[in-house]
């Protein structure tokens, strides 16, 4: 039986740009990509901790070493500069595979520089 796992975290971003004008997604800074494990059009499930919103979306790459994180298209209505969010992504995994997995978290400072790896 397959169930569905956290499979990445980037805990404690700040939002830098929101941008209505834009087809859809979230730009997240390269680096941050990379150090997660989340690829470049992955679905992610955003979590806004400022105001309580969630949404769905998918990840694109904003410039490597930037720190950005932009809120794109629609769900630029559901944040702001400055809003702390949680990115996650999520793995369908064999039930005897779960016992042993560990996701793939960093934890950003109030500058979007990463302070903690885990399960990396």
């Amino acid at each position: 039986m397959l169930k569905e796992f956290l499979s990445a975290k980037i805990h404690r971003a700040i939002v830098t740009d929101a941008n209505v004008d834009y087809e859809g997604s979230m730009a997240i800074d390269e680096d941050f990509l990379e150090a997660a494990g989340i690829a470049p059009y992955e679905k992610i499930l955003v979590g806004n901790q400022s105001n309580g919103h969630r949404f769905e979306t998918y990840a694109i790459k904003a410039p490597r070493g930037s720190r950005s994180i932009v809120l794109n298209g629609a769900v630029a209505h559901l944040g702001k500069k400055g809003d702390r969010v949680t990115i996650m992504t999520f793995a369908l995994l064999e039930s005897e595979r779960a016992t042993s997995h560990h996701p793939a978290v960093i934890v950003l400072d109030d500058s979007n520089t990463i302070i903690n790896r885990r399960g990396i």
